[in-house]
């Protein structure tokens, strides 16, 4: 089995059933960590599914196999990729990575000057994170609105994250910020048009040192 067998689409109306047993599967992947999670209703599911604000993965022969969505806090300021689960029939594929680039992809198309974040515990959502632009970052630097952090009140390490005045937890904060990235970009473009004008002259130093020696050599 690759990744070639599977399809991962926007969701849309006609997926709203796959919702109970989408909420159902996050739940018991939440109870094998030994983590919490914040917890969605199948109606939340389905109404992320109907704002276009979800993919869902199936495989070929037409198994649900994967979710994510995406909420927005702060008007829109911050995005979160939130909910990614896997069928556990359908994991080690690489099936994960696949879901969260799609996501990823349809949050910068939807909200392109927003700040993409995440809290998570798993190593390799952080890794998936990190090859898609993900920065580690303080809480602070993340969305204050306190609709998000009630979001935490299902997790086990609550009273840990209150603890410490929501400054940290257990999870690792991941951040991909629009205008951090563009100055990069530029700044590549910059050094780059730097270098090239620097070959540029060098190469002119040695087309002009070849000619002398050609006339001192007649």
């Amino acid at each position: 089995m690759t990744i070639q067998d599977f399809d991962i689409l926007v969701a849309s109306a006609q997926h709203i059933d796959y919702a109970q047993q989408i909420c159902d599967e996050m739940a018991e992947s939440a109870k094998a960590r030994g983590t919490g999670i914040a917890q969605r209703s199948p109606e939340y599911v389905a109404d992320k599914m109907l704002e276009g604000k979800a993919v869902i993965a199936f495989h070929k022969d037409g198994t649900w196999a994967g979710f994510c969505y995406i909420e927005t806090w702060s008007h829109g300021d911050f995005v979160a990729n939130s909910g990614l689960i896997v069928n556990p029939i359908f994991r080690k594929e690489g099936l994960a990575k696949a879901i969260k680039e799609r996501i990823f992809k349809l949050s910068r198309a939807k909200y392109p000057n927003a700040k993409i974040f995440g809290l998570t515990t798993g190593l390799a959502v952080m890794k998936i994170n990190s090859e898609l632009g993900y920065e580690p970052v303080t809480y602070s630097e993340l969305t204050q609105d306190e609709e998000f952090w009630a979001g935490c009140k299902s997790c086990v390490n609550y009273d840990i994250l209150m603890s410490k005045g929501r400054k940290n937890c257990m999870c690792t904060a991941m951040l991909f910020d629009p205008a951090e990235k563009a100055k990069e970009v530029e700044e590549k473009s910059k050094e780059m048009v730097r270098k090239a004008n620097l070959f540029s002259r060098i190469e002119k130093v040695l087309k002009s040192f070849s000619q002398d020696l050609k006339f001192l050599s007649v």
